[in-house]
This record gives C-alpha cells, structure tokens and sequence, in this order.
C-alpha cells in the first residue's frame, strides 16, 4: 500500500520543537508539547477520528477509531511520545535523500556525514529514501516517526470502512524522553484491553522486555585546606568520586556492553575540593543483577566512609521504571498477535530486549499491557539520527494488519 501523506506528515511534525526539559516541574515539561498536542487534536478530528480530547492531567491527546465489525474483539491501542530527546531541537531541516545509493552522506553544510563505515546499519537502506538532518540538530524521529505511522494508519482505516476492525484507541503524551511522561497515563480513560507503543527502532522490532532502570546522585563532603599543608588534612571531595567511580566494575559502561548486559552510566560530574557530586544511570534487565547493582552503589560508598574520618559519602537512589516483561510475560497473546501480522506482511520478527525504556514499561505496570514496536529510525538522540521511509510505510501496514487480525 502506498500512504502518500506519510513523508510530509512526518516532515511537519519534526519541524517543531518539542524537546522536553528535565528541570521543569511542570505536565507536560515545555509548552511546545501542549501546543503540538492540540494541533495533533485538530488533525485528529479533520480526518472523522471521534471522540478527541485533551487530557489536562497528563498531557496526552486521545482519539477514538470505531469498530467497523459487530464482532466480539478486544479493543485495542496505538501509543507514541510527542518529545524529542536533549539535543538541539531548534530549527530542524530535515533532509530527503531518494533512491540512496550507498554512500556518504553530507549533513546540510556542516561538518558532519553519514558515512556508512561508521554506521553500517546505513547498508540496509540501499535505494531507499532517508530522512536525515542537516547536522545541527536532532531529526526528532523518536517518536514522531510513530506519531506519523499511527496518524497515517488512522486516516487509511477511516477513509477504507471496509476494512473489519474492532474499536481502536490512538494517544500521543509527554516527557517520555525525560522518564515522567507516562507516571499519570489514565489507563481508564483509554479504556482498552491492550496496547501498543509504536516507538522501536529498525524494521521489524518487536520488545515486550526493557531494562530496569534506576537513578543515583552520589555526593561527597570534603575538606578543603591549602594544598601545601594538606598532609592527614584534606580530604578532596573530587578525588573521593573518582575513587568511588573506579570501584564499580570497569567493563560495565554502556559503551562496552551490549544484549542483555547491564551497566553503570555515569553522565555527570561536578565539584570542588570541599564538595563534589556524579550522577549515574543504573540499568539491567534481570531483577535480581539490578537490585545487586543498587546494593554495590551503597556498599562501595560504605566501604569509602568506613575509610574516612567521618561518613562523607552519600547515595540517593531512585527507582524510575521497571521491566515491563514481567506484565506482558502473563499476556503473551499480544506479542503473538503483533509477531503474526508481521509475517503476514512479509516482515521478519526480531523480538529484541530494549537497551533502554518506553513509556509501555510504565504503563503496563499501571494494569495495560503494551508491547513496543519498530517505528524505524536508527541512530536517535543526535545529528547522525535518520529514518527510511519504506520502513515507516511498513510500520503503518503493520498498524493495520494488527487492527485487522484482531478482529
């Protein structure tokens, strides 16, 4: 099936700003998101979707599908986050390369390129079209690539009546980027037996597991004194971190693991002499291996004070989502039902677990089962992001095809 709208749906949709904002206390955290989500709301209601609103609690806009069956089938949900992640999101010019052919690819008039001996992925893509940046900012295809498909879909199962479905649900919310987005997700108001994220990476993933995830902000007191008289006096707040960091295990960062292999991530560091303070990701997908990282953050900091004169380092930890397999583990017919409209559709399941979260790994844990599928995209959250356009049309056949097994 063809869905000529899709490009330039898509193409609309990353050109606003919609990065969310980590320090903001506020739902959704910037009103660029609540201004895109009403325009969404608009869209919605132009193309016969029913039943439209804004959700004032959560941030999240909701629509209706009707069933065009009198059958007896669940009633289903299509979900995708409205922001992008903490790059550059300002003036976004996305690129439109047809018919790749291989090779490098310049980025606007910057600097930058996809070169496809540093992302190889850039092989599977030959004589498609990509979309890219222009270098200088993110392209926002996580997730507006799934905003687009489920859009698209919603138009083609409304404009084909004939098409048998049961009742579908389609949402777009908030902050998924920054961890908050889904914590008010109203799961009665979506009123569905199950649901779908559509915000996974290439062509034919399909993820019902993700990691554990927790936050940790390790603080550290020192003692400041002139550095000539320091002897058995200072106590270098600064130097403390680094002993703390290079306690945990060397190999276990993100950039030397990979599959199901967990990892601390430290992506802050801050101080003086008399204070200083790091903040880390702790990630994993088994329980029992994420409760154990958890303790050594604490055991190390025990050890380091037990070593000083005073207790002076601190660990805050913060649970912020959990594996969302062990909901889905208990409805297994849903992932089945996604893995068999795939091969109906002539794609290939790749049933991977997610280096990372969605927004179905809360809300599963709020009584909705929701599975993750591929929207497309490869390389998210930088310059070098880019999107093929063959593999969101088959996303939307995807969308469809389940929509149509259902019932």
């Amino acid at each position: 099936m063809s869905y000529e709208n899709l490009l330039d749906r898509f193409l609309s949709y990353v050109r606003v700003n919609t990065r969310s904002d980590s320090t903001s206390g506020t739902t959704p955290s910037t009103p660029s998101q609540v201004e895109f989500a009403k325009k969404l709301g608009d869209e919605m209601r132009r193309i016969g979707v029913k039943d439209v609103h804004y959700l004032e609690s959560n941030g999240y806009i909701i629509g209706t599908i009707p069933a065009t069956t009198a059958k007896a089938c669940p009633k289903i949900g299509f979900v995708s986050h409205v922001d992008t992640a903490d790059f550059n999101a300002e003036g976004i010019n996305p690129q439109v390369i047809e018919n790749y052919d291989g090779g490098v690819i310049p980025l606007g008039t910057s600097e930058f390129s996809l070169d496809p001996a540093a992302f190889p992925s850039l092989k599977r893509y030959v004589g498609q079209t990509l979309v890219t940046t222009d270098g200088t900012t993110l392209l926002g295809s996580d997730d507006k690539s799934g905003v687009a498909e489920i859009m698209t879909a919603t138009e083609y199962l409304l404009v084909h009546p004939e098409i048998e479905h049961g009742e579908i649900r389609i949402g777009f919310g908030p902050d998924e980027e920054i961890g908050t987005g889904a914590d008010k997700f109203d799961v009665a108001d979506f009123n569905v037996d199950f649901a779908y994220t559509m915000d996974g990476g290439p062509l034919g993933e399909l993820s019902y597991e993700t990691f554990s995830a927790a936050a940790a902000e390790v603080r550290v007191q020192g003692r400041s004194v002139h550095p000539g008289t320091a002897k058995d006096q200072m106590v270098n707040a600064l130097q403390v971190l680094i002993d703390f960091h290079n306690a945990l295990p060397s190999h276990d960062r993100p950039e030397l693991t990979e599959g199901r292999e967990g990892f601390f991530h430290l992506y802050a560091m801050s101080g003086t002499v008399e204070q200083a303070s790091s903040s880390y990701i702790i990630r994993d997908h088994d329980d029992d291996a994420f409760a154990a990282r958890k303790k050594q953050m604490t055991d190390i900091a025990d050890g380091i004070n037990a070593s000083l004169d005073e207790p002076r380092v601190s660990v805050e930890l913060h649970d912020q989502y959990y594996n969302m397999a062990r909901i889905i583990e208990q409805h297994m017919e849903i992932v089945e039902l996604a893995k068999a409209a795939m091969v109906n559709v002539g794609i290939t399941p790749d049933i991977v677990a997610v280096r990372g979260g969605t927004d179905g790994s809360k809300i599963s844990f709020l009584g909705l089962p929701m599975p993750n599928l591929f929207a497309g995209g490869e390389n998210f959250h930088g310059r070098f992001e880019y999107v093929s356009l063959q593999s969101m049309e088959r996303a939307v056949d995807l969308i469809i095809e389940i929509a149509k097994l259902n019932a």
